[in-house]
């Protein structure tokens, strides 16, 4: 990982200030930067070749929420209020941002693009810079380190574009799939133990500040870069011990020692001036999430597989079509965790070719140590992960989200080996045919190269360009919508909190003109919605269920109660021929029975969407129609057309 460690290597090339001057450094980052943005424009070709203001992979599933997180922030601006905490989505109790993949580091910086394009466009941004920034990242680090900069745009190319990363972008994971801190954390901490060219107190402040901002993009990529920082102190260390051989060695240990301590104090230092309190705000602070993010998921435990790792995993055909169906990436989904045969092989070779390199050591010790974290904690054996699967805040950490670690590790390899083919051919060919030794050189570099990145671009071309939708909402939400009197609250159908979330595009996109009841992420499940938890329960089933929807004695008089406690102003369900399946109810005529029965009023239709006005007004006392009743009117409804559940929402009445 050092500079030391390179001089450790008989004939490995080792990059010096006068080499990169000379190589022009400068020169190769920008066409690195510009070589990166052009595959991922190509990525996500269907944007940018389309309407990047209306087209993204999604107006559903996360997509959407993460549309909404990309709004709030630039509506929360220009209107004064808190870009920490909203009541905009999850009304009245409302929604803490930052226990939240919120993104807000990005939301924040691109709050100009939103206000001027909007949120859709400013997604799209953040999806296509995510793979390019992420590579350069990764190629400004590998330049510590490699002499050739085609390899390090190798190394850059593997990580910003690996299967994690681009799966995860599918569905707008920012907080995954935007890698660029990771690489840049690492670069400052080996600028501290090994380098010379910056002081400690900038490096250490640069270090601090790049914290920082992964707290805004990502508090799990930060506890993992936490918890992988352990291990590598603890190969770093026994690398130094193993070397306690002379005494002039153990004085520049000490010199580089007392340099990173006080790089590292002063990184700590300006964490914890400008984390104090968001953090704070994030675990104690209003409708802060305790304990499992998923109250009915356990994902602490959920890993990868030792097998998907080497063997493409194919597209299930059963998730696709319940993404297609609820919302999601309407593309192949893949395995994120894809390495390949190839660059295993590589990573093997390499390290045993070149075994004098300890770089190579490190990272590919980090390779072992990250894939075996990501195995998570099954229970049939014993694994590193079931020490800290239980423990508090690292229960939410998803195992298999250490594979960022592992990817970052094998573009380290992959760059070096490919560095050190080159160099070894130029050596080899130097005598013989001096004027051609540097293009065999860069014959075999590519070649190596390719062993290792062919077969992840193969099992990646599938997703290549990006499968997207153009985000529209229903036309009650676009012309009736923005009009709404301030402080209205709806009860939008389908809910955000049952497996369907394109409520929140559809907020988002008209500019956040009313509250909604409910809305994604943790702080949107079911099992958070407290004293309305029977009402909430009534509503999701109103909404979608995959176990059939039928009015259960009781949730009449809960819905009603909910809907007082929630202050809905008006319940809005969309009944738009041509809607996409994820912007649908189960059931256009069970919701409409259910909220007649609810309201003791018939909705109205309005803008292809059937309203029911004061919705948590004047409401009906007693229990309500009879659940056989109401499935008796409900076959009134059968066929959708406006005038059967004009005549189903009669019977609901009457029967009431």
């Amino acid at each position: 990982m050092t500079r030391t460690m390179d001089r450790s290597h008989a004939g490995a090339p080792t990059t010096t200030l006068v080499e990169k001057a000379a190589g022009r450094p400068g020169r190769a980052l920008a066409l690195a930067a510009v070589a990166y943005l052009v595959l991922a424009v190509l990525v996500w070709w269907n944007v940018w070749a389309n309407h990047p203001a209306s087209t993204t992979t999604c107006g559903c599933g996360d997509s959407a929420l993460f549309l909404w997180f990309f709004a709030w922030p630039a509506h929360a601006i220009s209107h004064g209020l808190d870009p920490f905490f909203s009541t905009a989505m999850s009304h009245p109790t409302g929604v803490n941002l930052l226990d939240n993949t919120s993104e807000l580091a990005l939301g924040v910086v691109l709050a100009p693009v939103t206000w001027v394009f909007g949120s859709v466009a400013s997604l799209n941004v953040a999806l296509t810079l995510a793979p390019a920034l992420s590579g350069l990242a990764m190629f400004v680090l590998l330049r510590r380190w490699v002499r050739w900069a085609p390899a390090a745009f190798v190394g850059g190319l593997l990580y910003g574009f690996s299967p994690l990363v681009l799966v995860s972008l599918s569905d707008a994971h920012l907080m995954l799939g935007w890698a660029v801190v990771p690489p840049l954390v690492v670069a400052c901490v080996d600028e501290l133990l090994f380098g010379r060219r910056r002081g400690p107190v900038a490096v250490g402040l640069v270090l601090g500040l790049l914290l920082v901002v992964q707290f805004f993009v990502g508090t799990e990529v930060l506890l993992i870069l936490g918890i992988a920082a352990v291990p590598a102190a603890l190969l770093l260390g026994c690398s130094a011990l193993a070397r306690l051989d002379a005494a002039r060695a153990r004085a520049r240990r000490a010199r580089r020692a007392r340099r990173a301590l006080v790089g590292l104090g002063t990184a700590a230092a300006t964490t914890g001036i400008l984390l104090a309190w968001p953090t704070w705000f994030a675990l104690d602070g209003p409708v802060h999430v305790s304990g499992r993010v998923w109250p009915s998921l356990y994902l602490g435990f959920e890993g990868t597989t030792a097998k998907a790792f080497l063997w493409p995993t194919p597209a299930s055909a059963g998730y696709s079509l319940f993404a297609h169906r609820v919302g999601g990436y309407q593309g192949p989904t893949l395995s994120g965790q894809y390495v390949g045969m190839g660059l295993v092989l590589v990573s093997v070779v390499g390290l045993l070719v070149w075994r004098r390199d300890r770089r190579l050591w490190f990272f590919g010790a980090m390779t072992v140590v990250s894939v075996v974290l990501s195995l998570g904690a099954d229970r049939s054996v014993w694994l590193p992960w079931q020490v800290l699967a239980g423990q508090p805040v690292l229960q939410n950490i998803i195992p298999s989200r250490f594979l960022l670690v592992t990817y970052l590790s094998l573009g380290a390899i992959l760059a070096m080996v490919v560095d050190h083919a080159r160099a070894a051919v130029v050596a080899r060919r130097t005598p013989v045919d001096g004027a051609g030794a540097a293009r065999w050189g860069a014959v075999a570099g590519v070649g190596v190269a390719a062993v290792g990145l062919v077969p992840v671009a193969a099992y990646l071309s599938p997703t290549v360009p990006m499968v997207t939708q153009t985000v529209r909402s229903p036309t009650w939400f676009s012309s009736v919508a923005p009009h709404l009197p301030d402080g209205t609250v709806l009860l939008v159908f389908p809910v955000p909190n049952q497996v369907i979330e394109s409520a929140m595009a559809w907020q988002a996109t008209a500019g956040f003109p009313y509250a909604m009841v409910g809305g994604g992420g943790p702080g949107g499940v079911i099992e958070r919605t407290g004293v309305e938890r029977p009402g909430a329960d009534a509503v999701a089933r109103a909404s979608f269920s995959f176990t059939g929807q039928r009015l259960r004695p009781g949730d009449v008089v809960a819905t009603r109660k909910a809907l007082v406690r929630w202050g809905v102003d008006e319940a809005v369900l969309p009944d738009q021929p041509g809607l996409p399946a994820y912007d649908q109810v189960t059931s256009v005529p069970y919701t409409v029975a259910f909220m007649t029965a609810v309201t003791g009023r018939a909705p109205h239709l309005q803008a292809r969407s059937w309203v029911w006005d004061h919705a948590a007004s004047d409401l009906p006392t007693g229990p309500g129609p009879t659940p056989s009743a109401v499935a008796a009117c409900e076959a009134l409804g059968v066929g959708g057309s406006p005038a059967a559940l004009g005549r189903e929402a009669t019977c609901v009445l009457a029967a009431g």
